[in-house]
């Protein structure tokens, strides 16, 4: 039986009523915020789209490993359609062009959206600093393309090496700027990668040279100094050279110059210089016109932006301050996770009503990966290095998974080769 003209007209007025909900980004942060949305607003309570540049998510905290070639980037990403309630969920596989926060609306490359809340979650760009020739000529780890693009051309140095009358030394120099996490754990993959590239390109591994240049007096800035030379030890042993308070002074075709203050500068020739040392916000956030500082912005203990209360930043776009220390939490995924789980929950109160939810932290452990089966870390306080802090850091990586798709997906792309 159908509808009467006055309830049809009724429920026509209730869905243009519905308050739009529409958030930016399928990363880590954008992602728990969808997959938790749904249980806290119901479907005649708003109308809500999910924006991302591509039909996936991909682990960001992997893309050392890929750009490695230690794992393949497809084991590194999952389609979006399969972990989020697409019947309740708009997917919009879109390119977000600007933020248009005075007339609440997005602006797409293929279209616009308005918006009665917004959420931003657009993830990070790799920051240069203003070194000349870093962005023209050296390799990021950033995301799928950029890590498979760094791994084809690793593997065309080695394979082009013993193939021309002239040997270049700068084919098996791969120089890596910054020694935190990202630099780090992508020189424990290259250490271990190595090795498996010169028996099949038929390369004498003495010839191969991996350089870490760090312009901070320590590697892993702010980690535990025991676990920083426990570190250090196992990737010189494994053929990794370390210059430490030197600074990547320019980067060219041919290689980086680099220097310590005050001392004449450095030459290094190489086809493989790779940048890790840093990101900074989304220049999207900057101009659309937020306070912020290198693309982040300093949001209120509710996570929502100063002066727009209908507008959360989490992730690295977002800058979250530790009232202990006075300065910011990293972004890691684990805070983008739970940031998306309280923004989930405050935009429901929001809608419904209630008092908005504080963001509270609640740091379970940091563990650095130095290749499949060494790392170092501290879980609930507790220092773990080698074996044991690799078991831990493959649970994290596994419990990520199933926070947002529960056990399949856990089981699909998890990590249980524990030793």
């Amino acid at each position: 039986m159908g509808l009467t003209k006055a309830k049809k007209e009724k429920v026509d007025v209730m869905a243009l009523n519905k308050p739009k909900i529409v958030i930016l980004g399928a990363g880590y942060g954008g992602l728990m915020t969808v997959t938790r949305l749904t249980k806290y607003v119901g479907p005649n309570d708003a109308d809500i789209t999910l924006v991302n540049k591509h039909n996936y998510h991909y682990e960001t905290t992997w893309m050392h490993e890929a750009s490695a070639g230690t794992l393949h980037h497809d084991r590194c990403r999952y389609q979006i359609k399969d972990v989020i309630n697409q019947s309740r969920v708009n997917f919009v596989q879109d390119t977000v062009k600007a933020i248009k926060i005075d007339e609440k609306k997005v602006v797409l490359a293929n279209g616009e959206l308005q918006y009665d809340y917004l959420v931003i979650g657009l993830g990070a760009v790799p920051e240069t600093f203003g070194i000349k020739g870093l962005k023209e000529y050296a390799f990021p780890i950033a995301n799928i393309n950029t890590s498979r693009l760094l791994r084809e051309h690793i593997e065309l140095q080695f394979a082009t090496y013993n193939t021309e009358a002239e040997k270049r030394p700068d084919r098996l120099t791969i120089v890596v700027g910054g020694a935190g996490f990202t630099g780090i754990e992508f020189l424990g993959e290259l250490a271990a990668r190595v090795p498996e590239l010169c028996k099949e390109y038929d390369v004498d591994r003495s010839l191969v040279r991996i350089i870490c240049v760090e312009a901070a007096p320590t590697v892993l800035p702010g980690f535990d100094p025991e676990l920083v030379d426990y570190a250090v030890h196992y990737l010189e042993e494994n053929g990794v050279e370390f210059k430490i308070g030197t600074a990547v002074q320019e980067c060219t075709p041919e290689g980086v110059r680099v220097g310590k203050k005050d001392e004449e500068p450095e030459q290094i020739k190489s086809q493989t210089v790779v940048w890790a040392a840093g990101v900074r916000g989304h220049p999207i956030v900057e101009e659309a016109g937020f306070e912020n500082m290198r693309g982040r912005v300093k949001v209120n203990p509710d996570l929502r932006a100063p002066g727009h209360d209908n507008v959360f930043i989490l992730g690295d776009s977002s800058l979250f301050m530790n009232e202990d220390t006075e300065r910011p939490y990293p972004p890691t995924a684990q805070i983008a996770m739970q940031q998306g789980i309280t923004v989930a929950k405050n935009l429901g109160r929001l809608i419904k009503g209630g008092e908005l939810e504080e963001f509270k932290p609640d740091i379970k452990g940091t563990v650095a990966s130095l290749g499949e089966h060494n790392a170092v870390g501290v879980v609930y306080g507790r220092k773990l290095k080698g074996t044991p802090a690799s078991f831990m850091k493959k649970v994290i990586d596994n419990r990520s998974l199933f926070m947002i798709g529960g056990l399949g997906l856990t089981l699909k792309k998890g990590k249980f080769k524990f030793f």
